[in-house]
């Protein structure tokens, strides 16, 4: 665990320190960029000496599973699960973004709008803004977002690391993190439970013999690899970050000695710096781990509750800190709402096994999700009910005495289900399926637990089959995703991009321009502030945007006192490019005849309307 902490450690800490400098600074700079990764650097350092690795250490519930893994590395199912891993990792992020000739291309369909997002979030760091900045894709409100792994990239840029680099390296490492973490939190069972996450949609592969991935369209539970991990850019540091503390609290709390207790694995200083700034990377992820500590501190024993309490409590305010900042200080609106079912009322999610029109009052919700688990979750359920089953009657025969902790597996257990419950009663974003970004953490609680509990406790022939029903939809779905992007999908044309870049390099970095809203717009891809960007991301990100869109509409168009709406939005340019000629074919234009044409080319003009018309000084652009 030394290099997973050392390197999770360099993150947070050059992440950290570039935000607050840049704060201090109002932005960042090769300097601060400079500055901050030798912190992150000095202090992973720190961490690699600091941190204790005794390696796994068999609960007493475990002791059977930790003799059928004690080959450990030479595991010739880790290797395979490591070569799967690798392939998984190299397709994904080696063509992650690439060019084809004058197009950039993307290996991922899932990807398109997410990583235009992260392009638009670590361009706008890296150009300089005051920190926190506004939000590039809409015009009153600061950036709403945990874009901590966006800020990292955004470091690396202002010290001249190509973007596409950038992305591509942050992405294996990541990939290597999240591998070694799995193996140490669940061995090549919780490996394979990342890898290969399914319900029953992938058995359709024995049917039509065509590799696709098969939880893609209509199912929620889709493959978190190709789903998640390549297009939510947080998780690539949170899920190892996560498995690490989960790792450290179940070493501490369940399987080192009394004695042992305080030199165990992580300092406190890291723990308290993984937990604390959890939500500038990846809010879900913090809201899981908070719901495990407050399991550990109400089943645990007096050191437990001692050193939870102290955690949370260290934590509060860097924490509220964080929160404050990717909320617009506390502005945006609450997103947590009832909504009992998670997605079952989704027209775009499958519910193969419909009950009749029968209304089943308070029990619908139950009644729903009988319907809707098998194809999406299939046998894990079950198991993990049979699993939870199992230790209660367990813990029950051998007896708890007030005051003592309750075991290991029944702590993570009834986090997990309260974790799971939570997400399917609770709305915690405005599209319901992003409760899938909780829901995993529970899914991951359960993985070594659903092993070292149950699975193995039985004959081979037994286990092959299980992991066979738990494991296929996953792998076919795996591959048949990364087999289906082959070709790559269109993204944008980088002459353009290159072209406009150079053109608004003069510009005041803090101007915002009226342009057509899109995920890939040439302006959002340097990093430059729109009126509005992307509707879908401004939707996902609770923004109420209709009267704004039409504003912006008349104002593209040229209507009625286009100057006023200009005003109302701080508009210093108007841009009129591809997009704008495609989607406002009957604009007036009007600005044209007052505003100053600062630069234009094939690509397109761009009009100031702070400036006087005349003729461009500096149209030196190729034409």
């Amino acid at each position: 665990m030394k290099w997973l902490s050392a390197g999770l450690t360099f993150v947070n800490f050059a992440t950290i320190s570039g935000l607050l400098l840049g704060m201090i600074f109002r932005g960042l700079g090769p300097s601060i960029a400079g500055v901050s990764l030798m912190l992150g650097a000095v202090v992973a350092v720190a961490a690699f000496f600091q941190t204790a690795d005794a390696g796994n250490q068999p609960a007493p519930t475990a002791q059977s599973a930790q003799k059928t893994s004690r080959t450990g590395y030479r595991s010739v199912w880790l290797w395979l699960l490591a070569a799967c891993f690798v392939m998984f990792a190299v397709r994904s992020f080696c063509w992650l973004l690439y060019c084809d000739g004058e197009e950039l291309r993307i290996q991922s369909n899932n990807n398109l709008g997410d990583l235009a997002l992260h392009i638009t979030y670590i361009k706008n760091f890296a150009n300089g803004v005051s920190l926190w900045p506004d939000n590039p894709i809409y015009v009153f409100s600061k950036l709403r977002y945990p874009a901590g792994v966006d800020l990292f990239n955004a470091l690396l840029s202002c010290v001249q690391v190509d973007l596409t680099r950038g992305l591509i390296w942050t992405g294996l490492f990541a990939s290597l993190a999240t591998f070694y973490a799995f193996y140490r939190w669940g061995g090549a069972f919780g490996v394979a439970g990342f890898l290969f996450n399914g319900g029953l949609a992938g058995f359709e592969f024995i049917q039509i013999r065509v590799w696709i991935d098969y939880q893609s369209e209509g199912i929620a539970w889709k493959s978190i690899p190709l789903a998640m991990f390549v297009t939510q850019r947080g998780l690539l540091y949170a899920i190892p970050a996560g498995l690490l503390l989960l790792w450290y609290w179940r070493e501490k709390f369940f399987r080192a000695s009394e004695q042992d207790r305080p030199f165990t694995a992580l300092p406190f200083w890291i723990e308290l710096a993984l937990y604390a700034s959890m939500p500038l990377f990846h809010l879900h992820t913090f809201m899981a781990l908070s719901v495990v500590l407050l399991f550990l501190f109400a089943l645990g024993d007096a050191p437990m509750r001692k050193h939870t309490a102290k955690l949370v409590a260290s934590a509060f305010l860097p924490a509220a800190f964080f929160v404050w900042l990717i909320t617009d200080h506390f502005h945006a609106g609450s997103i947590l709402g009832w909504h009992p079912g998670w997605v079952q009322g989704d027209a775009d999610f499958i519910r193969p096994f419909s009950h009749s029109s029968t209304d089943f009052g308070i029990l619908n919700p139950l009644v729903n999700f009988l319907e809707f688990w098998p194809i999406n979750f299939g046998l894990w359920i079950p198991m993990v009910l049979a699993l939870i089953g199992v230790c209660s009657l367990r813990t029950w025969k051998t007896g708890i005495q007030w005051g003592n902790k309750l075991p290991e597996d029944l702590v993570f257990l009834l986090a997990a289900a309260a974790i799971f419950l939570f997400a399917f009663f609770v709305k915690t974003a405005p599209w319901e399926w992003d409760n899938i970004k909780v829901i995993i953490w529970a899914y991951f609680l359960v993985l070594p637990l659903l092993w070292s509990e149950l699975i193995v406790r039985y004959s081979l022939a037994t286990r092959t089959a299980v992991c066979i029903v738990l494991f296929f939809s996953g792998f076919v779905s795996l591959f048949g995703g990364l087999a289906a992007g082959r070709s790559g999908y269109g993204f944008a044309n980088r002459a353009e991009v290159d072209l406009i870049g150079s053109a608004i390099r003069q510009l005041p970095v803090e101007a915002r321009f009226a342009a057509y809203p899109t995920y890939n717009h040439p302006l959002l891809l340097n990093g430059r502030k729109l009126v509005l960007g992307y509707p879908g991301h401004l939707w996902t990100q609770g923004f109420d945007y209709s009267d704004d869109y039409k504003q912006l509409g008349d104002l593209m168009q040229g209507e009625g006192d286009w100057r006023a709406i200009a005003r109302h939005f701080g508009v210093r340019y108007i841009f009129w490019g591809r997009e704008e000629q495609i989607n406002y074919p009957i604009s007036k234009r009007s600005w044209e005849r007052t505003a100053k044409k600062v630069n234009y080319g094939n690509w397109g003009t761009i009009y100031d309307l702070e400036s006087a018309n005349q003729s461009p000084a500096a149209a030196n652009l190729p034409h």
